[in-house]
């Protein structure tokens, strides 16, 4: 047995009393009467997160949560018990609940449980403890002093530091039983900066599948001058004009636009039930030749990646669109059995007390050929996007709107001056079509991102090169 599943065994099962062949008893419950589908999902978390505002660490918390979810399956009804208290009679009565579903036919016997596959994509360790909490203190007070002592206008620094460390345990009525131990930290900044009666603000941060021992004194310097050049940048900027034009975003964090316009639309439930403009499309032409997007949950130390999804199945690098053709969905049990596919390793939830579903993990543009000098020497006049705030999306149509947080004009090829109040709109699958170049400078984003579907966050990586897209409406303020 790996080390992995038997420390999830022993924090989740051996203090509880509970045994493998308790869990088997468990599934031989449920599967008396007929279901395609059964798993058992315990869960143990510890969480804290460390705030600084005007100098001084104000707030900090701490938590500790554990549970199990219980879920059948059968055709396309799905039945959820879940319970913080993990006995073996909490299992055997959320198992009676589940079995509303069931079809009547001949009993199932459950199979004998053995481990399953896994990456080794992380340490199995606890963040938490990698610092001790004056040393978290310090270092969220570090960070403030480098913000201020980069700027001599900079009157407000904020910065939180988080971390999770989270065991869980998954065991399936095909016998399959697997682990992960999954730390997370995150450290972010945001600043504000005011001359002349203006006030701009700017964020930064970062993180990943790692201890706090990441954020080294060179990591808080590029943070921190980040925040401060976005900041600064617009204190400069011009009110946005408004039309319809040529618009190159930049590398990493850009990304996001990917995520939200094409990666949700690409997700098995909303293909198997018709509700994407990318549903029934696979071998068809959905974007400009040269675009490959890939989803990759087996990345080392990234924030989005997985050693096994939250059904238990290794995580992969599935490809959905290859030089413009759309080859594929990202794919949960369920809805892989019924588009008769195989799953992808996405299925995802947030906790125990939360069903499953196909989302994302590190979803990217991958590489084309062309520098990032040549793609903004190519436009005549533009909007050059380096970094975005928010963004929404319609599955169905595909349409989009983003705002950016750092934007500039784009005039005779060359970058001008900053622009401001600057959105991006359009539908993902159009403006997919409208690339127009792609460059050599792929990068991912530097760990902050969070997604949110139907009500359920986790956490997960974006990232793209340069891209040039032609004909994007752009929404000013001019």
């Amino acid at each position: 047995m790996n080390s992995v599943l038997q420390l999830a065994q022993g924090a989740l099962l051996t203090p509880h009393g509970l045994e493998p062949r308790h869990l088997e008893q468990v599934f031989g419950q449920m599967m008396a009467h007929r279901v395609d589908y059964a798993d058992l999902y315990f869960q143990y978390s510890r969480a804290e997160s460390w705030s600084l505002e005007e100098g001084i660490v104000k707030s900090g918390s701490f938590s500790i949560d554990q549970g199990v979810g219980v879920r059948a399956v059968s055709g396309e009804k799905t039945a959820f018990a879940y319970s913080d208290d993990i006995t073996l009679n909490a299992l055997q009565d959320a198992a009676l609940a589940t079995r509303a579903i069931a079809r009547q036919g001949g009993k199932q016997i459950a199979a004998h449980l053995h481990e399953g596959k896994a990456h080794t994509l992380y340490l199995p360790h606890d963040p938490i403890a990698t610092l001790k909490a004056d040393e978290k203190v310090a270092l969220l007070e570090r960070l403030e002093r480098i913000a201020r002592a980069l700027d001599s206008r900079v009157t407000q620094v904020m910065a939180n530091l988080s971390g999770e460390y989270e065991i869980v345990l998954i065991a399936r009525n095909d016998g399959l039983m697997n682990a992960d131990i999954r730390p997370l930290v995150r450290l972010s900044l945001q600043v504000i900066i005011e001359s002349d009666g203006r006030r701009e603000q700017g964020s930064s941060g970062g993180g990943g599948r790692f201890g706090y021992d990441y954020f080294t004194e060179e990591i808080l310097q590029q943070y921190a001058k980040e925040a401060v050049h976005q900041a600064a940048i617009s204190l400069q900027a011009k009110p946005a004009p408004a039309g319809n034009m040529t618009v190159v975003l930049g590398s990493g964090w850009p990304g996001i636009l990917l995520h939200e316009a094409v990666g949700h639309g690409l997700e098995g439930d909303f293909n198997r039930k018709g509700s994407s403009t990318f549903a029934g499309r696979i071998g068809e032409r959905v974007a400009s030749k040269g675009v490959t997007v890939v989803d990759d949950g087996t990345l080392l130390n990234r924030r989005g990646s997985l050693q096994v999804d939250d059904e238990g199945n290794a995580t992969q690098r599935t490809l959905l669109i290859e030089d413009g053709i759309l080859r594929g969905y990202l794919q949960d049990s369920m809805n892989a059995r019924l588009m008769k596919t195989s799953v992808t390793g996405n299925a995802r939830r947030e906790s125990f007390a939360h069903i499953p579903m196909p989302r994302m993990t590190n979803t990217m543009m991958l590489n084309g050929d062309k520098t990032p000098e040549e793609i903004i020497a190519s436009v005549k006049y533009g909007l050059y996007a380096a970094n975005f705030g928010g963004g929404q999306v319609d599955i169905t149509s595909g349409k989009f709107v983003f705002s950016t947080t750092e934007a500039y004009m784009i005039e005779d090829g060359k970058i001008t001056y900053p622009v401001k109040g600057a959105t991006l709109i359009g539908s993902g699958p159009d403006a997919m079509n409208r690339v127009s170049m792609i460059g050599n400078d792929m990068a991912l984003d530097p760990g902050v991102g969070t997604c949110g579907k139907e009500g359920q966050s986790v956490p997960v990586g974006v990232g793209q090169p340069t891209v040039r897209i032609d004909g994007l409406t752009v929404g000013g303020t001019a």
